[in-house]
């Protein structure tokens, strides 16, 4: 015995169909450990490689290329000695430069009182700005109306 379907009918099974076959084949969805927005200029290509290696530790970020940061970095109350090439918003605090994913972590789970914190220019060896084996000291700056002190040192 031979049972007819309507053609809307046969339509919605096989849509439905598809619609699981393609939620079973699709990669997870991994929701972000934390979210931001990260301001930089367009042209630059480290900047670019510590979105990525932030991106890759669970922290998604909405960039803005723009071609001044002067006004960003005025915004954020950002010393000028701590001033770098790249000015993030994460989770509610600046993270200004190339900071370790380590610190940016440590940072939004201790929470302490602080607009933020900044690796100062572009030390060669910091995230980002990797030069093969050769790595520059480097001091990660936390920093709150007019004061600042070292948060790490690598």
């Amino acid at each position: 015995m031979l049972h007819s379907i309507s053609r809307r009918k046969a339509m919605t099974l096989i849509l439905g169909g598809a619609s699981i076959l393609k939620t079973l084949t699709s990669p997870p969805v991994v929701a972000a450990d934390f979210n931001g927005k990260v301001y930089k200029s367009p042209t630059c290509g480290c900047c670019t490689v510590w979105v990525k290696m932030l991106e890759q530790a669970g922290i998604d970020l909405q960039i803005t290329d723009l071609e001044s940061l002067e006004m960003i970095k005025r915004m954020f109350q950002i010393p000028d000695r701590l001033q770098s090439c790249h000015s993030a918003i994460i989770d509610g605090y600046v993270i200004e430069g190339h900071v370790p994913v380590k610190e940016i972590k440590r940072l939004l789970n201790e929470k302490p009182k602080a607009i933020g914190i900044a690796v100062p220019g572009m030390p060669i060896g910091s995230p980002g700005m990797e030069q093969g084996n050769v790595k520059e000291p480097y001091d990660v700056f936390i920093f709150q109306n007019g004061t600042q002190s070292v948060y790490a040192r690598y």
